[in-house]
């Protein structure tokens, strides 16, 4: 597999990338064709869409040459393995089922003691003309994602700030013990935080009805 180099950025925090089947066209290349994917003004277009999205975004050739990263996959693959000019194996084996086994589409999920659980989506990135070269990969950081949400949904609710680092843990998967723990506060105290969010919660529910 060939070596890659990643960017060192720092990761986005804007809104969760949305889901469809990858093509050029949604990139406004309509006419791109596989040479043109090497042009340095269309990879700086690619790279700016990219970058506006909270999942980790890579697009590698079939062959495991990076063509292009995000900040975010940037991350993940630096947290993923020691050596930083490869693409993780974890991440290749996913694209390598995908490329085996002919198909469209195909998820797998990366589990790691020190980061969490990572959601790996591969598929194929078509050109116009139908040829299927480059593979698109997302990369979902679930601990990332469930902190996005639960920090929209404080401000959605009106939460306090003790609320809201309560409502962060408890989407993290922490128990009630876990969360007074970090907190340096008392599991009854805990306990009324969570009552009080459900209420603030029940009641933004009723008034969208």
């Amino acid at each position: 597999m060939n070596t890659v180099a990643f960017p060192n950025r720092p990761p986005s925090n804007r809104p969760l990338a949305p889901q469809f089947t990858p093509s050029l066209t949604h990139y406004g290349c309509q006419d791109l064709n596989e040479d043109e994917l090497q042009n340095s003004k269309v990879l700086s277009l690619l790279q700016a869409v990219l970058e506006s999205w909270v999942d980790g975004i890579m697009i590698l050739t079939d062959t495991g040459e990076l063509v292009l990263a995000n900040s975010c996959a940037s991350r993940i693959c630096d947290q993923l393995t020691q050596n930083l000019s490869r693409v993780p194996q974890q991440i290749w084996r996913c694209c390598q089922a995908l490329i085996e086994n002919q198909s469209k589409f195909i998820e797998d999920e990366i589990r790691t003691e020190d980061f969490g659980a990572i959601r790996v989506r591969a598929s194929w990135l078509e050109s116009n003309s139908g040829r299927q070269l480059h593979l698109f990969v997302a990369l979902e950081d679930q601990h990332q994602t469930a902190e996005y949400r639960a920090k929209a949904e404080a401000r959605r609710y009106g939460l306090t700030d003790r609320e809201t680092q309560v409502w962060l843990l408890r989407r993290a998967g922490c128990t009630y013990k876990e969360i007074a723990a970090e907190l340096f506060i008392a599991e009854d105290t805990v306990k009324k935080h969570i009552k009080s969010i459900h209420a603030k919660r029940d009641a933004n529910e009723w008034l969208k009805k």
